[in-house]
């Protein structure tokens, strides 16, 4: 039969192997999401020049390749609904700045929110 103090122990060494087995993944998490990030500039990049080549030289938007197609085509894509535009979308069919305050304020203040648990880390210098 395990002791209190033995039980202790091995939680305190489960843990101190789960904050290493976390410290690990982030690590590995940071590296794969630097590499992600190149590679999503790169892919932009050559999005840009292949569009831009492909309506130079009015190629055809379907190009076949081994597993299926590309298609060239553009897209539309919508800034960011944020506070600061929702305010002067307001400002712009309301005249009065206490109604926009009110309105701002409310939206601000009824959202929904909930909490989860976070480990946040920090790299010395």
């Amino acid at each position: 039969m395990m002791t209190e103090q033995q039980i202790i122990f091995q939680d305190k060494e489960q843990f101190i192997q789960n904050l290493k087995k976390w410290v690990l993944l982030d690590s590995q998490l940071k590296v794969v999401n630097e590499k992600t990030k190149k590679m999503r500039e790169i892919k932009h990049e050559l999005i840009k020049q292949i569009s831009e080549y492909s309506n130079n030289h009015k190629i055809n938007n379907k190009i076949k390749i081994t597993d299926g197609e590309l298609r060239i085509t553009e897209k539309k894509e919508y800034s960011p609904l944020t506070f600061t535009y929702i305010q002067e979308c307001l400002q712009k069919i309301i005249s009065e700045q206490e109604q926009i305050d009110f309105i701002m304020n409310y939206l601000r203040d009824n959202r929904e929110i909930s909490t989860v648990p976070d480990i946040r880390r920090t790299f010395s210098n």
